[in-house]
């Protein structure tokens, strides 16, 4: 979450916290952010444990984080690519370089001239 905030952005948020809140009350706001933030981490461990619980010995082992949507698109679409999975019996860097040999014109990369009108294809529209 703060992974894009660096040390100027900290620094830059504590001068304006100081004039803001003023050097005698900044501790103890300091103190009572530590203290809200470590009572919300016990409030979502207990939510999470709770969850666990509720969803039984099945479910109970599951991970949650990854159930992110990064997480689970890396897991399950991009960990387990092999080569083998790729293998369309076509060497397609020969049928790139045969295309590249053609003449530009039956390539179809020459631009259409002055007056040219654009192939059609009424099985295609």
């Amino acid at each position: 979450m703060f992974s894009q905030v660096g040390w100027g952005e900290i620094g830059v948020i504590l001068l304006l916290a100081l004039f803001v809140v003023g050097p005698d009350r900044l501790p103890g706001l300091a103190a009572d952010a530590g203290k809200g933030l470590r009572q919300l981490r016990i409030w979502l461990k207990g939510m999470t444990d709770d969850l666990k619980t509720e969803l039984g010995p099945e479910l109970g082992d599951v991970d949650l984080a990854s159930l992110h949507p990064k997480t689970f698109v890396k897991k399950h679409l991009l960990d387990d690519w092999d080569k083998d999975d790729f293998d369309l019996g076509v060497d397609l860097r020969a049928e790139r370089d045969d295309w590249l040999s053609k003449e530009p014109r039956a390539r179809g990369t020459v631009p259409l001239g002055a007056g040219e009108s654009p192939p059609w294809d009424p099985d295609t529209t």
